[in-house]
């Protein structure tokens, strides 16, 4: 023939078909595509012969971007889906058992990732008991990017509900986990590995008590051991760990150092958690002085509009409430000085009053009823009232947060104090009436006591507070 052959009857119609044919559900993926890099991709980790040696360490760039598109792909739930059907996830465990190459191991286990984010395929991957232990113990392994892929998947298996449990117990019986994620925690300059780790740890902890007992009690040294042991063991303590991965995070991320903050808080509702952290003078001075640092230079600052209180709310609450349960259970640590009671009085005062001017202050975007009241829809009689705003949510914690710290503060501050703060300007009738209007009803006791202070340091401001709030006679 001296001519190309004719196309098959149907032109394009045909061709239309024979793609909607391989296409994997509604995407324009193509299943004889994803077959045959599946294909290279369990041949990189198959050795040529008997020389096991011949298993690839480094992956040529043209096969990577085959398999990063496989990695890509599988964020779609079609193709999430088929690759379950593929039987992928055995295919993926077997290449990751037999990777020698970091880069490989990282993308495979990105792909279980992407496919854990759906319930069906999370299910069929946390059913597959060897993979499940495959991927926990590699949170031992020393290539960061693995690490953080692994710390994803994990994170997003303990975020679904009918999951969750699973792999809990899972995690609670390799104990290699805790030393692994401690090491992570005390050693990593990462700061999004730093940030994941935490919230695994962050979501075990709120999932399971006892398995959070069971890291307080398991990072303490064994009194049998050696000074060498005990020094070396130290190093993977919790709190410890936990503390220096707050000092990294605080300059890189506000996000992450909420997370470590809110799981020194979780430590802080046990009294085993208290312990750990207050058990020696050193270690509760640590935390005292970082979460102090934290909550005296970074937040809530004179300086700063009041609506910074929205963004901030998040990170202030659970590092006051750690505050609060140190300064409740440990009042005799001669860290916590005369001044900073002072300072963390005219925080706590602030905080009051940036979250009473944010309230007042419309929201960004949503328009009063008076100016269009007919461009906003009305809600229907009967019809489920509109959820509250995540930013609201962290401002009633931080409230009553605050509150709580305030009374205890109230308990302790001393005249000398009370008397500095009115020289200082930080302390008013205003604030103090404020703070009044907070506490009571349900902190009398303590309201009392600093009432009592403040008519001996400014009698004429609490004359006034009392016919503002009769109830202080009683």
């Amino acid at each position: 023939m001296d001519r190309n052959p004719s196309p098959p009857p149907g032109g394009s119609e045909w061709e239309e078909e024979v793609v909607r044919g391989d296409a994997i559900g509604d995407t324009v993926y193509s299943r004889h595509w994803l077959f045959s890099t599946l294909l290279r991709l369990i041949q990189l980790v198959t050795p040529k012969g008997d020389d096991s040696d011949s298993v690839e360490t480094e992956l040529d760039e043209e096969v990577e971007s085959e398999i990063c598109k496989v990695w890509d792909m599988s964020m779609d739930e079609d193709v999430a889906v088929f690759l379950q059907e593929f039987n992928a996830t055995d295919i993926l465990l077997g290449v990751i058992g037999k990777s020698k190459c970091p880069r490989l191991t990282e993308i495979c286990v990105g792909i279980l990732g992407n496919m854990a984010c759906y319930k069906e395929t999370c299910r069929s991957i946390t059913s597959n008991e060897n993979l499940v232990e495959v991927l926990i113990l590699l949170l031992g392994d020393t290539d960061p990017p693995t690490l953080l892929e692994t710390s994803r998947l994990i994170l997003t298996c303990l975020s679904q509900p009918d999951m969750a449990r699973t792999w809990a117990e899972q995690i609670d019986k390799e104990r290699s986990v805790q030393e692994n994620v401690c090491f992570i925690m005390r050693s990593s300059t990462n700061s999004d590995l730093l940030v994941k780790v935490g919230e695994v740890v962050d979501k075990l902890f709120d999932l399971d008590k006892e398995l959070m007992l069971s890291w307080v009690a398991g990072c303490k040294p064994q009194p049998e051991a050696s000074g060498l042991e005990q020094e070396e063991g130290s190093e993977l303590e919790l709190i410890p760990c936990l503390l220096e991965a707050a000092r990294q995070l605080r300059s890189d991320s506000t996000e992450g150092l909420e997370v470590y903050m809110h799981i020194l808080q979780l430590l802080t509702t046990v009294d085993e958690g208290i312990q750990a952290i207050v058990q020696s003078p050193d270690r509760g001075k640590e935390t005292w002085a970082l979460l102090y640092e934290v909550v005296r230079a970074d937040l809530c600052q004179a300086d700063e509009p009041a609506i910074t209180i929205e963004e901030q709310a998040g990170l202030l609450a659970p590092t006051l409430a750690v505050l609060s349960a140190l300064f409740a259970s440990h009042l005799e640590a001669d860290y916590i000085k005369a001044e900073e009671h002072r300072i963390l009085l005219t925080i706590l005062l602030r905080v009051l009053l940036y979250m009473e001017e944010c309230r007042k202050k419309p929201r960004e975007g949503v328009r009063k009823a008076s100016v269009d009241q007919w461009s906003v829809p009305q809600p229907q009689p009967g019809a489920p009232r509109p959820k509250r705003r995540e930013g609201d949510v962290h401002l009633t914690i931080l409230q009553e947060v605050c509150c709580d710290f305030l009374s205890e503060l109230f308990m302790e501050v001393s005249k000398e104090t009370v008397c500095q703060g009115f020289k200082d300007g930080n302390l008013s009738l205003e604030s103090c009436s404020r703070a009044l209007r907070h506490l009571l009803p349900l902190h009398h006791t303590q309201v009392k006591r600093f009432h009592q202070l403040l008519t001996e340091v400014e009698p004429d401001c609490a004359e006034r507070l009392l016919l503002e709030f009769p109830s202080l006679k009683s």
